[in-house]
């Protein structure tokens, strides 16, 4: 079972959060998303769990625990969906007529 843990500190590693889960059974990976820019947290990951009961108990022992002040979200992950929310599609970039950024510049008086 793949699980979502939510509203972590940003100073958790892989490491910490496979110790947490491991407690509760075999951890076969976890995954921390980071930002690609500055590879800091994002503040959430993922934890992959063989065994679905003992990924259950950790869902339920987990969600909401305490975990360096902050109390974290566990819950078992869902595929993205391509329903309503999001950024919406947007095909490239449409301009009309000559030049330009996003700036407008006005003319002085």
């Amino acid at each position: 079972m793949n699980i979502y843990v939510g509203n972590l500190p940003y100073n958790v590693v892989e490491d910490d959060l496979r110790e947490i889960f491991e407690e509760y059974g075999e951890v076969s990976a976890v995954k921390i998303i980071s930002d690609k820019l500055t590879g800091r947290s994002k503040g959430f990951g993922f934890v992959e769990m063989d065994d679905d009961q003992e990924a259950k108990k950790a869902i339920e022992e987990l969600n909401n625990a305490e975990l360096s002040g902050r109390n974290i979200k566990v819950n078992e992950s869902r595929p993205k969906s391509n329903d309503s929310r999001g950024g919406g599609g947007g095909g490239g970039h449409r301009r009309s007529g000559g030049g330009g950024g996003g700036y407008n510049r006005r003319e002085r008086y």
